[in-house]
């Protein structure tokens, strides 16, 4: 079926969606495209974070990619 979801009109939304046209959500919507890891900075802070702020949630991420990453390192896994 696809992504039927619609926002109020006017509203600002944040998507990882490969798509973005013109109220595609909602009348007079604006949709930033983003990665998984911005959407849920955007999500937990409720609005599109400032660089600063991204920054914050990218350290704390970039702390535990070692154990986030494990799984992608197929050659060293038993």
């Amino acid at each position: 079926m696809g992504n039927q979801a619609r926002i109020a009109p006017k509203s600002t939304a944040a998507s990882t969606s490969t798509r973005n046209f013109p109220n595609r959500l909602g009348q007079g919507a604006d949709v930033y495209l983003a990665s998984a890891e911005l959407a849920a900075v955007a999500s937990i802070l409720g609005k599109l974070p400032t660089a600063d702020e991204y920054m914050e949630y990218a350290n704390t991420i970039d702390s535990m990619s070692g154990e986030l990453y494990k799984y992608l390192n197929f050659d060293q896994m038993a």
